[in-house]
């Protein structure tokens, strides 16, 4: 049945995960295409035999036909047709593939076939005299049953366009029932209709994915002849050709995807652009109709009606086909996004490490929020690319028509305002380059400020990385001031085009001929085709601007899309061997590998070994594919499974995360968590393995991340495991123990073919061979007697280091403070650990536009609405002035002071023009105001709270508010506020225009404003929600991204792709089903309203036609040729201000932060503190408590401690015991609860948390490096010169490295400082303490995941450097504290034994204990 169901493409028959183990059980598709059907028709058929021989045997005499027998009888024949017309409309419409079709097939014709099997047995009772019937009534019974359940399915809130009628589509009323439940109570996800399957990312990608390859293929092609030959010459050529290649490929990628995108969503596009076209033919037909009204004066007054009426429905045919036309462009710049999102996530599970490094996860969120918005902006106005300039050689034609040659003029000034924004847009196009180069550079900084947070409050190094931030955000808002104050330019000759226009042709049309005079109908008919001029005049600079910007995003986007890709090819399926290879990391840079030959037996187990940065992490990179292959060849056979050597852990729970979307199998499960040592830590956890891991794995100890990820490769069952040195971060039993029951040849994995990279001297005799890597060759192999007996540099260094073997404590290394943080959730939410991000309900808070205009401050906001006054007042005062003109008795064939009245005509315009662009430039910089200080804001908000606001918020979260709110901030809300305030004025000038011509209009417009304000409010609250909705749903997708940027490698690794695909599908669409309303929702409003304004064009022009006799014609062109902008004006005016309500959410979100809890003041204004501080480097404790949160237990309970300076002191004790409390406490990670710490006699808790961490060091277990120069994550605030630098970096043996470097010190790192090993970056983290030489160093075990031979480097460097400081070292091996002044040992918060450690050794107690376990006494 499963298979007879996949070749329907249908899911298996049953599924206990979709149907039992779940919240919301559901039926798979199989289930009810096939047993809900075939069920009742079996029953019938199978028992019908049985029956109609019951009849035959017990005949009650015939009962004749009545009317309800009658009935049964057409309607089951009606639902056998249904059948019927179903199976022959399969079978017609997919004759092609009809064996894909087959269960859809069968299920109808079974169906009415029963039916009518049942219909034969009713005759038959009749016949035989039977007038009840338990058999029939059974099957009609288990039929509805089994209907009903089909029907729930489909009753799944599905989209209902797909059954409106045609009224209810065109006039958008299907979408009323949504505004309805919006306005009683505030919408949530579940009240959202499921999206269309049109709409769907399965539907859309598996189409264009197939054509975006074949166009990449194009793209990537050979070079042309001329460069071929080019190669062959040898000159120099060749590196200018691929530059030149290279230029060429990025610049012709984004016309490449954009073609793509065209192929697929061109044809809904053109029905659309069909709309809009019929849209722009009914509006040209309204001018010729206004000519006739009030033409003739005699004419009779049904004329006047029939005209007016006319004009009212030529109005409603305009705004339907406009909506038509924007709704169809949304669904398509909808479509466009989920393509492209589908497309950018895709690519970054397949691009390659060169290329990878070039494209930080920030820029790539970028690319899926800002760029994919761009590209949505260009669906909507593309069109007006090239049909404004048709409408305006239209309109041009039809003024020519009514005013002769003049005209001309009318073109000329159009001829000029071109070239004018044309140059504005390609200078936009530049700055847009910057600002948007600016803004990845900003949130590329904060995704890492976001992932090394911790390492920025233990160094005090906010401020610096604050400064960074602002720099860049200074950068992009200098860039777009400069826009903006282009665009006011634009918008200001575009808004005062009319004028300019009327002005030209009115004044030639009157100054070439003293007879051309100017008359009602010439005036007004003119003026409403040069109000139809406005609108492509207005949107021209918009659609170029935007069609620019989607240019920019096209080239970014498809430069990424056609970035290089692992080559498939890298490795080969035959066995595990490397034959003479040679592999950099990117195409041009030096090989990090070279002539490396290896061969792995079947089922063997492999040690590399070698010192820090010689290769070994990049030979497992080789053998997954990962590097660019040089030279030689790969082969890999079987499954692989991956533990690199910094874990990478998911956003789940333990049990996700080990299971890696397998299902569990208990007995095997519970296998691998005992073998990975988990056991133990899944006791502690709150909830088990249900417990959810924070990002990145924060809430477990580095040693817990990696036996996670250990145990995720083991429960795996692969053929070939590729161990990236798993054991550096866990204790030595621990070590031991998984290295038994896990790797060695006594493991669960002791037929497998194991790859092990590893620092542990104690495991190499049991490796079957073992690599010796250096600067990365291999210089010896051999197992582990051979290279002994060679008497090489392996066996000088094992006789070196045989006696000094790391012996660590029994001590499973566990993060008391995250154990801690966990116990907070306990009484809540039992395992639980991040915070989805939280829609806001109801309309925006009253307070967040109070917020907003706050920041810009009343003293500009009074100026701008002055202005927006004046200009509307000037623009009425000209309009009048006009209606007065073509008032003006025509004396002798001419008009009297014509100079006069061009002259004051021409002033009053003039006074407008000079007002927009006032408003313009004053809204825009006050936008960069307010965005500014809200960005300063939200950006000292979060790098001001503390840690534990880190661990429960997704950086998905974060980056969400730092990309996409404060791009809407930056844009939209002065965009929209712009917008609102023009159209709001000019409403009031044309209802001051129509009350002034027919003060009766105010009878209707007065109950049709309250309609309008009624419907708008009805609006208004659905739609806020929808865009906090959407808003919510967006930063899942980011947080996905980011997770899934980070662990590429091992993704695909275990080969999980199509996983991840799926999910991230699941995320867009989750996003889509809150968006596709949104839209669907303005359109809705925009068509009920412009009926509402219609009302008024039909309401003038009928007033116009009763009050002929009264009304000079002048006032009445002026009233319908006005009232014929209101439905154009109300469109407007909702859009408007729905973009600035639904934006303006972005200031509430961003505003969210500014009330979470904040740590303690970083400085404290006239401290008295010396420069000096600590002198000396005491610590004192006074009966110091501290707890992880109110309510819970102390963690620490009355701590009394005296450490004298210059002592050294080791921290040890089990898991749990407070060791790691200590030094969160120094710090102030955490505040204390009770009692007091003292560092030279000052109380920590009275000086500034930057006065406090800057003048103490601590190296931490997890080595954190930011992109940018190795210098700046030495130095941030540039404190130290040079030679200081050097000394620090010669002391922590990186000087050789660091000189071989091309730029030494300048030497950019990445990202995370991927593009160094994970030694070299704990070294550095080592020369940064070296640097500071403060008096008092914190040590958390930092060098495990160095070699031997380093890690005692480093030890004697601590030794030596740090002589005359304090030290407290947290301890995990505790060979490396023996030689320590102190030991202190913590037992469940308190202290439980003190003294030098053979004293304690002598007292035989709990230290004696961990000693004899370590195998040290």
């Amino acid at each position: 049945m499963d298979a007879f169901c996949r070749l329907s493409g249908l899911d298996p028959l049953w599924d206990w995960n979709r149907t039992w183990y779940t919240a919301n059980p559901d039926l798979t598709q199989c289930f009810q295409n096939t047993v809900l059907v075939w069920v009742p028709c079996f029953y019938l058929w199978l028992l019908a035999p049985f029956y109609c021989l019951h009849l035959y045997c017990h005949d009650r005499g015939r009962i004749s036909m009545s009317c309800l027998c009658t009935a049964k009888m057409v309607l089951g024949f009606l639902l056998a047709s249904f059948g019927f017309v179903e199976f022959f409309y399969i079978l017609l419409e997919r004759s092609q593939e009809i064996q894909q079709h087959m269960v859809f097939l069968l299920g109808p014709i079974i169906r009415s076939m029963t039916v009518i099997l049942a219909l034969c047995i009713i005759q038959l009772e009749r016949i035989r005299g039977c007038r009840s019937s338990v058999f029939l009534f059974l099957f009609w019974v288990l039929a509805v049953v089994c209907s009903l359940v089909v029907l729930c399915n489909l009753l799944q809130n599905p989209c209902p366009v797909k059954d409106a009628s045609f009224l209810s589509k065109i006039l958008f009323w299907w979408f009323t029932g949504l505004v309805v439940k919006g306005y009683r109570s505030p919408l949530e996800a579940e009240d959202l209709w499921t999206l269309r399957d049109e709409d769907t990312s399965q539907k859309i990608i598996s189409e264009l994915q197939q054509e975006w390859t074949a166009e990449c293929a194009k793209l990537q092609s050979p070079p042309s002849q001329a460069l071929a030959s080019g190669l062959a010459l040898g000159s120099r050529l060749p590196d200018q050709a691929q530059l030149l290649r290279k230029l060429q490929k990025e610049q012709s990628s984004g016309f490449f995807l954009l073609r793509t995108l065209a192929r697929n969503f061109g044809p809904y596009f053109l029905t659309g652009t069909l709309c809009i076209i019929f849209h722009d033919a009914f509006m040209f037909a309204i001018p010729q109709v206004l000519r006739f009204v009030g033409q003739d004066d005699d004419a009779p007054l049904w004329k006047g009606y029939f005209y007016a009426t006319l004009m009212f429905l030529l109005s409603c045919l305009q705004s339907l086909f406009n909506h038509q036309y924007m709704y169809m462009c949304f669904t398509v710049g909808m479509r466009v996004k989920t393509a492209v999102m589908g497309l950018v996530y895709r690519k970054s599970l397949v691009i390659n490490s060169s290329a990878r490094r070039t494209c930080t996860v920030g820029e790539i969120v970028n690319l899926v929020s800002a760029d994919t918005q761009k590209l949505m902006d260009f669906v909507v106005y593309f069109n007006a690319v090239w049909l404004a300039p048709i409408e305006i050689a239209l309109c041009l034609f039809f003024l020519w028509q009514h005013l002769g040659p003049s005209a001309l003029a009318g073109i000329a000034t159009v001829i000029l305002i071109f070239p004018l924004n044309g140059f504005i847009a390609k200078k936009r196009s530049k700055l847009q380059e910057v600002q948007m180069k600016y803004m990845d550079g900003r949130i590329r900084l904060m995704n890492e400020i976001l992932n090394g947070i911790k390492i920025l409050k233990f160094y005090a190094w906010e401020k610096a990385f604050l400064e960074q931030v602002l720099g860049y955000r200074e950068k992009e808002l200098k860039a777009l001031k400069k826009s903006q104050i282009l665009y006011s330019i634009s918008i200001a000759s575009f808004n005062s085009s009319s004028f300019l226009i009327a002005f030209a042709m009115f004044g030639v049309y009157v100054m070439i001929d003293a007879r051309n005079v100017l008359d009602a109908q010439k005036v007004f008919v003119s003026m409403a085709l040069i109000n139809i001029l406005k609108t492509p005049l207005s949107q021209l600079p918009f659609a170029i601007s935007t069609s620019m910007q989607a240019v920019v995003s096209l080239r970014r986007l498809g430069k990424y899309l056609c970035s290089e890709e692992l080559k498939t090819d890298n490795v080969s399926k035959e066995q595990v061997v490397v034959d003479n290879g040679t592999f950099s990391w990117s195409a041009e840079g030096p090989p990090c590998l070279r002539r490396i030959n290896v061969r792995v037996p079947r089922g063997s187990l492999v040690a590399v070994v070698g010192h820090v940065g010689s290769g070994k992490s990049s030979l497992l990179s080789a053998m997954l594919g990962e590097t660019e292959k040089r030279n030689g060849s790969v082969s890999v056979k079987g499954s692989v499974a991956y533990v690199p050597q910094q874990a990478w852990i998911q956003n789940a729970t333990v049990q996700d995360n080990i299971t890696f979307g397998r299902d569990k199998l208990k007995s095997w499960y519970n296998r691998v968590l005992e073998a990975c040592a988990l056991v133990p830590d899944l006791d502690i956890l709150p909830a088990g393995d249900a417990t959810e891991i924070g990002e990145k794995g924060l809430n477990l100890s580095g040693g817990q991340k990696q036996r996670v990820s250990l145990a995720r490769a083991v429960y795996r069952k692969a053929d070939v495991y590729l161990l990236d040195d798993p054991l550096s971060a866990v204790d030595a039993h621990v070590g031991q123990h998984i290295f038994d029951k896990v790797i060695g040849p006594k493991g669960v994995l002791r037929d497998k073919t194991r790859v092990l990279v590893t620092h542990g001297m104690s495991f190499l005799p049991q490796a079957d061979l073992i690599l010796v890597l250096a600067e990365g060759e291999i210089s010896e192999s051999g197992s582990y007697q051979e290279l002994l007996s060679r008497n090489g540099a392996f066996a000088e260094f094992i006789h070196t280091f045989a006696n000094t073997e790391r012996k660590e404590s029994v001590m499973q290394r566990g993060n008391a403070y995250f154990r801690k943080m966990f116990k907070q959730f306990l009484n809540k939410d039992l395992g639980k650990l991040t915070q989805a991000d939280i829609a806001f309900t109801g309309r925006v808070r009253l307070e967040m536009y109070k917020k907003y205009f706050k920041t810009i401050g009343l003293a500009l906001i009074m100026p701008i609405v002055f202005l927006y006054a004046f200009q509307q007042g000037a623009s009425l005062a000209y309009n009048y002035w006009l209606s007065m003109w073509a008032d003006d008795p025509v004396v002798n064939g001419t008009q009297i002071d014509t100079d006069l009245k061009l002259a004051v005509f021409g002033a009053l315009g003039l006074a407008q023009g000079i007002a927009i662009f006032g408003t313009t430039v004053a809204i825009s910089i006050c936008g960069i105001i307010a965005s500014r200080h809200l960005h300063m804001e939200l950006l000292i908000n979060v790098l001001r709270s503390p840690m534990s606001f880190f661990e429960s918020t997704p950086s998905g979260n974060l980056l969400n508010r730092f990309a996409k709110d404060i791009d809407a901030i930056d844009c939209m809300v002065p965009e929209g506020l712009k917008m609102m305030l023009s159209y709001v004025f000019k409403l009031m000038e044309v209802c001051i225009i129509v009350l002034i011509a027919t003060p009766f209009a105010a009878v209707i417009i007065l109950p049709l404003s309250i309609l309008y304000a009624c419907v708008q409010s009805f609006y208004v609250a659905t739609s806020c929600q929808l865009r906090r909705l959407e808003a919510v749903s967006r930063s899942p997708i980011y947080t996905h991204f980011n997770e899934t940027v980070q662990g590429a490698s091992v993704i695909r690794a275990f080969g999980e792709q199509p996983r991840f695909i799926l999910q991230a599908n699941q995320r867009v669409d989750f996003n889509q089903t809150s968006y596709f309303p949104r839209f669907v929702a303005t359109r809705w409003l925009a068509v009920n309203l412009e009926f509402v304004g219609n009302g008024v064009v039909l309401a003038a022009a009928i007033l116009s036609v009763m009050g002929k006799s009264t009304l000079s014609p002048g006032i009445v062109g002026l009233a319908v040729s006005h009232s014929l902008q209101v439905t154009g004006i109300l469109s407007w005016i909702v859009r408007a201000w729905t973009d600035v309500e639904n934006n303006i959410v972005s200031v509430e979100r961003v505003n969210e932060y500014a009330e979470t809890a904040k740590e303690a003041d970083w400085t404290i204004e006239g401290s008295s503190l010396p420069l000096a501080w600590p002198q000396n480097g005491t610590i004192e404790f006074q009966d110091y408590g501290l707890q992880y949160r109110k309510g819970l237990e102390l963690a620490l309970k009355g701590i009394t401690l005296n450490v004298p300076e210059r002592e050294k002191v080791g921290i040890v004790g089990r898991t749990g015991a407070g060791k790691s409390s200590l030094a969160l406490g120094i710090f102030r990670i955490l505040e204390a609860a009770k009692g007091k710490i003292f560092v030279d006699g000052v109380n920590i808790a009275d000086i500034g948390l930057h006065d406090l961490r800057s003048r103490i060091t601590i190296i931490p277990q997890d080595p954190v490096l930011f992109s940018g120069s190795l210098r700046m994550n030495l130095d941030p605030f540039d404190t130290y010169s040079d030679e200081e630098v050097w000394s620090a970096l010669e002391l922590a043996h990186l000087k050789n490295f660091v000189s071989n470097l091309p730029d030494k010190l300048g030497y950019e790192c990445s990202e995370g400082g991927e593009n160094l090993s994970l030694g070299q970056r704990q070294l550095v983290c080592l020369a940064r303490a070296l640097l500071r030489k403060t008096k008092i160093l914190v040590l958390d075990e930092a060098t495990a995941a160095v070699d031997l031979e380093t890690d005692m480097l480093i030890q004697s460097t601590i030794r030596t450097q740090f002589e005359d400081c304090t030290v407290l070292t947290i301890a995990h091996r505790l060979n490396t504290i023996m030689d320590y002044t102190r030991v202190i040992v913590m037992d469940r918060g308190h202290i439980s034994e003190n003294d030098s450690p053979a004293n304690l050794i002598a007292q035989r107690g709990q230290f004696y204990r961990m000693c004899r376990e370590a195998g040290l006494v």
